[in-house]
């Protein structure tokens, strides 16, 4: 029997039950039709329950979620989507920037901002593979298989190799990674989303240009992106478009997944591409974001774009770990995000737990606790998370990565935004430890356009082009 994941009304609800709740609307009179109508909780982990809803649940849940999104917000003051509104409420947003100063050896800084670039890809890559053996693993999890192969704290990639039975069978690595994302099954890098939107965005850029509208990101999604590729939200988006409905209802319409994860992962090519800007990577990513997510759910996105253009300004080149550049990269990330969202009060809480504690796992902790009724992908504990884990590391590279991974949540997109934003300060695919890289072998798989196979440089000649473009 097929069970179409992120799409059924029946499994809709329950996120939108705790969506509503969490964004303030009060939803309580709706969860009690549901509920004595014996509709179910939302699925824990999975995309879909096991079972189909009855033809009535089904009509009832679609009709509950229509009475949702009428429902008044009282942050919605706080936590705008538009652009204008969103800049409006930002006091320190970033100027404009200028004119870049010409170099006296244009072929040196190209060679030089080319291999940051490289770096950055390098870094995304490795951090999602470290995380993806042990995405949706609980926490606990998570380390107690680092601990059972000596590899806690965790140092590198986690192996099947010396876990006992009864714990491999309790904590079971994600299946469709261990056989690819295993330390002794790693050849090249795999398919991952969290790598494929990245390269639809190199793809929109040679496309359309850093002057795209959001319907250009739709158009080439319903081009390039197979509908099993998509995801939560933007899934949702994409049988959306199918339906008919343009951006930004594509959001909106039955989206309960709209501040989640996934445009968070989408924005790290609008950040190598407008080095030392932030705002207008910011910009950038705002319009890519709007296609499937709102108000947090777009912060995010924002936020990492601008976090990452500044990382790529070229005065971070040679930092060697980043040292004390990633903390004015954060500053500036928050910068593009409304000060009393829930994201900014997340970041800025999680920073500062960083800061007070030389246990990272106390921090983890801390964050887990304060996040405990948000849903493992929403994008306001990830990048809470991501923003500790770079501020603990001081922009160390295997120090951010393995943060990353070994807080929970999301673990294979957490690992790949701080990797590649440690990478970036880094400065060149060479001050990254070969032990990570070289398993890569230059190597990447997807389903995307022509680059099935491509490597990590080209994709930094390419990105390069994009960056240089008027």
């Amino acid at each position: 029997m097929l069970r179409l994941t992120w799409v059924q009304p029946e499994d809709l609800i329950g996120h939108e039950l705790r969506q509503a709740a969490q964004d303030g609307r009060t939803p309580s009179a709706v969860a009690a039709r549901w509920r004595a109508a014996g509709g179910p909780e939302a699925p824990l982990r999975a995309g879909a329950s096991p079972r189909p809803a009855s033809r009535y649940l089904r009509l009832l849940a679609g009709d509950l979620l229509d009475e949702l999104a009428d429902l008044p917000s009282s942050l919605a003051d706080d936590e705008p989507t538009d652009f204008a509104a969103i800049k409006s409420l930002c006091p320190d947003w970033p100027s404009p920037a200028g004119t870049a100063p010409t170099a006296p050896d244009h072929v040196d800084a190209d060679h030089r901002r080319t291999d940051r670039l490289e770096a950055a890809w390098l870094g995304r890559a490795v951090g999602c593979l470290l995380g993806k053996p042990v995405e949706k693993l609980p926490l606990d999890g998570i380390r107690q298989l680092a601990r059972a192969t000596g590899n806690w704290p965790l140092n590198d990639y986690f192996t099947a190799r010396g876990v006992p039975a009864e714990l491999a069978a309790r904590y079971p690595w994600n299946r469709r990674s261990a056989a690819t994302s295993l330390a002794e099954n790693i050849d090249g890098m795999p398919e991952d989303d969290d790598l494929d939107y990245p390269l639809l965005n190199l793809l929109l850029l040679q496309r359309y240009g850093r002057d795209f509208t959001t319907a250009d990101v739709a158009r080439l999604w319903l081009d390039e992106l197979p509908a099993g590729r998509a995801f939560t939200a933007e899934r949702i988006a994409y049988r959306n478009l199918l339906s008919g409905l343009e951006p930004p209802r594509t959001a909106r319409h039955r989206n309960p997944f709209r501040e989640w994860i996934g445009a968070l992962i989408r924005a790290d090519v609008h950040g190598w591409t407008n080095p030392g800007d932030p705002a207008g990577a910011a910009e950038q990513a705002h319009r890519d974001a709007t296609l499937t997510h709102t108000a947090n759910g777009v912060y995010a996105a924002m936020f990492a774009a601008a976090v990452i253009a500044t990382a790529a300004a070229d005065q971070t080149v040679g930092t060697g770990t980043g040292g004390q550049d990633v903390h004015a990269c954060l500053r500036t990330g928050l910068a593009v995000v409304p000060p009393r969202s829930r994201l900014a009060r997340a970041v800025r809480h999680a920073v500062r737990l960083a800061h007070e504690h030389d246990d990272f796992a106390t921090v983890v902790d801390a964050i887990h606790t304060r996040h405990a009724d948000v849903h493992w992908v929403h994008a306001v504990p990830n990048t809470a998370l991501i923003a500790a884990a770079l501020t603990h590391a001081d922009g160390d590279f295997t120090g951010a990565i393995c943060r990353a991974v070994s807080g929970g949540l999301d673990t294979d997109s957490n690992g790949a935004t701080a990797g590649g934003i440690a990478a970036l300060l880094a400065g060149s695919p060479a001050a990254l430890p070969e032990r990570w890289t070289a398993p890569l072998k230059n190597r990447l798989a997807t389903s995307i356009g022509t680059f099935d196979g491509i490597g990590f440089d080209t994709l930094a000649r390419l990105t390069h082009l994009e960056a240089s473009r008027p």
